[in-house]
């Protein structure tokens, strides 16, 4: 435990003209006030107090905030009172202990509440004076340093507290190395293994990458040396915590992250900066889009510095900051750097407003959110101020969800329970139907509108912002597709055993799944849909005495009414639906591209509903479908086994479009397409897209894919070119 005349020096260090009698009648008070009062960890509680003053002292604080730290617990855990603190110490340490000095006798239910009204009680004494912010951020510290003294119930509600509240403030006050800490311990309590899996990677990478960070160190400082400039450059690397965001943010591994160190360039004059910048950027190439400026452009809290990213040695990227060392002091220490806090002089309140910006902000942000809210809401107002990196919505039921920003209601879903991101079909903000693809704001209402027959789009993941959504959906979407051919591998798997005239059931494919190399009938049927297994395979796994029959058994067997043959010789027939009675139960059903199968139409030309139809089992694709007459089926002849009996199961009455493709030769005249377009305007056909080429000087060529509903739809639309004065010929173009 640091001794009274231990503590005099370090303020004498920095403050020759401290008042050391102040000093120690302070110590002596609070050890006295404290008496035989332990800590958790069994020390004396006093030690705690002093260790709070050590850290201010790192601060180079006045002798007020000095005090203030020693005596900051003496009115809340012991006898003494601010009257008698005021009498020993004076009005000014009498109302910075009494604002550091917790809530303890309301009478209020829940312990949200008091949570609220004890930070509620801090930020109004804060904005009278910000060294009651400075005293309780470094009472935080030392906290978290010794967490895991405290009772295992307690340690994850101070952790999140530190990460909700503390270090936010730190952030908004601009005491970067102290909100670095206390986001880091609480990542330890609040992640243990995320966190011990950070820095194991991260101590690896150092003991391959040291001799690059000194090698980058060396050249650079050598580079400003010959300019004439001179630098102090100092390499280190980033905080677990940061680290942690950023793999977080952009939903990547360890592995992906290519800006681990970074590198501060501290210069005498602020022409330095901008000369080092180009020297930098002579060197090494910069990283496009990552060079800011908030020299020029201050943060709100007060922080100055340029940022860039260059390719460094080995093609490592690397992040410079360049600033001078005044500007470095602001960015470790924030609003404790201010002159205004080396000494005991001033008025605190009436003189920070005007030199620091971060300060003026905390005060009119405390005046707003102190207006008439209950304990509870001015805790998440609280919050929604403090996390200007983040957005806080809300559930209909009151439940804050925090995202980053940039957030969709797609993230919110996910966020709120993973089955109500995967069935979530729209939403409502703040009461009105939006788009899933909104970008959030802080204090968002967002209802998720669910539907049990939704699957997550598989675009969904290119869109979402958080890792928990996007990976998510990648299930969702690989569950999705996998359920699809699955469900197209039964169906064949089921024709294939009844063609063969054998009994197909579940439980004999499942145990024949060994001599398949599967693990399960599902994998088994997802195979076959994916075209990775032949269903002659499975039949000869589960009958093993099977014979495939020869060609020209095949060929007798599928002789019979409504079959054709492709091409003579070939001994392959196929199903043409010409009527209920002609169509064959084992046919596979048809609805279309938004149908259950993985099903699409033939690139060149597509199907509608009145086609005869066949499909081709593509591998890994699943089924396409052509017309009968399609040319393009030739190119399938030698492949038997990708054939598929399909036929189409579509409503008269549905209002679903079907992909079409018609070839129209017009003259060159003004107004032509116009016509063509209003012709198929009129019929209610839909131009999907349209291209167009000069035959000759006379007439142009337009390739023009439409959606019909029909057969009888197209032959209308075609009907209708024909009758058009500017067009020579129609013809439709069979995929």
């Amino acid at each position: 435990m640091m001794r009274q005349y231990e503590l005099v020096e370090r303020v004498r260090r920095y403050n020759p003209n401290t008042d050391e009698a102040l000093l120690d009648r302070a110590y002596v008070y609070a050890m006295r006030a404290h008496g035989s009062q332990l800590r958790a960890s069994g020390d004396p509680y006093f030690s705690h107090p002093l260790e709070v003053a050590a850290i201010l002292t790192d601060l180079k604080l006045d002798d007020a905030t000095i005090v203030s730290a020693l005596l900051h617990d003496t009115i809340e855990d012991t006898s003494a009172t601010k009257a008698e603190i005021e009498r020993l110490f004076g009005q000014q340490i009498a109302t910075l202990v009494e604002g550091l000095t917790k809530i303890k006798k309301l009478d209020l239910v829940s312990k949200q509440a008091k949570q609220a009204e004890n930070l509620r009680k801090l930020l109004l004494a804060i904005a009278d004076d910000v060294r009651v912010l400075l005293v309780k951020l470094a009472d935080r510290f030392h906290n978290m340093r010794t967490l895991k003294w405290v009772p295992p119930e307690k340690r994850d509600r101070v952790a999140q507290e530190t990460l909700d509240i503390y270090a936010p403030l730190a952030a908004r006050m601009g005491m970067q190395d102290m909100r670095e800490e206390l986001e880091d311990l609480a990542f330890r309590q609040l992640s243990p293994e995320a966190y011990e899996s950070i820095t194991t990677r991260v101590s690896e990478l150092r003991q391959v990458n040291g001799p690059v960070v000194q090698e980058i160190e060396r050249e650079l400082k050598d580079e400003l040396a010959r300019r004439g400039i001179v630098a102090e450059v100092k390499g280190r690397e980033k905080r677990p915590f940061s680290i942690w965001g950023k793999m977080e943010r952009k939903a990547i591994g360890f592995e992906q992250l290519s800006d681990l160190y970074g590198f501060r360039v501290l210069v005498s004059s602020v022409e330095d900066c901008y000369r080092a910048l180009g020297v930098v950027h002579t060197k090494w190439a910069i990283v496009p889009g990552r060079f800011k400026d908030y020299i020029s452009t201050p943060k709100p809290n007060d922080y100055r510095s340029l940022h860039t990213t260059v390719v460094g040695p080995r093609r490592q990227r690397v992040e410079m900051q360049i600033r001078t060392k005044d500007m470095e002091e602001i960015a470790e220490y924030g609003i404790a750097a201010h002159a205004l806090y080396k000494d005991a002089s001033g008025a605190p309140g009436e003189m920070l407003s005007h030199e620091s910006r971060a300060y003026a902000w905390l005060r009119k942000t405390i005046e707003n959110l102190s207006q008439g809210l209950s304990p509870e809401e001015f805790l998440e107002h609280t919050k929604l101020e403090l996390f200007h990196d983040q957005v806080f919505c809300f559930t209909p039921k009151g439940r804050l969800i925090a995202l980053p920003r940039k957030a969709t209601p797609i993230d919110f879903a996910y966020a709120v329970h993973t089955d109500v991101g995967n069935t979530a079909v729209g939403c409502k903000i703040n009461g009105s139907i939006a788009p899933l693809v909104s970008e959030l704001k802080n204090g968002d209402e967002v209802e998720i509108i669910t539907s049990k027959a939704q699957t997550p789009p598989g675009a969904w993941e290119t869109i979402a912002v958080t890792g928990k959504a996007r990976a998510a959906v990648r299930r969702a979407t690989r569950a999705a597709v996998r359920a699809q051919y699955a469900g197209l591998g039964r169906k064949i798997t089921e024709r294939a055993f009844t063609r063969v005239g054998k009994p197909f059931t579940e439980d004999a494919v499942a145990k024949a799944t060994p001599r398949l190399a599967r693990a399960s009938a599902e994998d088994v049927f997802a195979a076959i849909g994916r075209g990775e297994i032949k269903t002659d395979d499975v039949i000869r796994a589960v009958y093993p005495d099977w014979v495939p029959p020869r060609p020209e058994e095949r060929s007798e067997r599928a002789s019979g009414e409504g079959w054709f043959e492709l091409k003579r010789g070939h001994n392959l027939k196929f199903k043409i639906p010409e009527g209920a009675k002609a169509e064959r139960l084992d046919a596979i059903p048809i609805r279309g591209i938004n149908g259950d199968l993985p099903v699409r139409f033939a690139p060149d030309g597509g199907a509608v509903p009145g086609d005869r139809i066949v499909g081709i089992l593509t591998p890994g694709e699943g089924i396409t479908i052509y017309p009968i007459q399609s040319a393009s089926l030739q190119g399938f002849e030698d492949a038997p086994e990708r054939w598929l009996d399909v036929r189409w199961d579509v409503d008269e009455l549905s209002e679903g479009r079907f992909p079409a493709r018609i070839v129209v030769t017009a003259r060159n005249a003004p107004g032509s397409l116009a016509q063509i377009a209003g012709a198929i305007g009129d019929r209610g056909g839909n131009i999907d897209g349209l291209q167009m080429h000069a035959r000759s000087a006379d007439f142009h060529e337009m390739v023009i894919d439409v959606e019909v509903f029909d057969l009888r739809h197209l032959n209308a639309i075609i009907a209708d070119l024909k009758a058009r004065d500017v067009v020579s010929q129609v013809e439709r173009v069979n995929g």
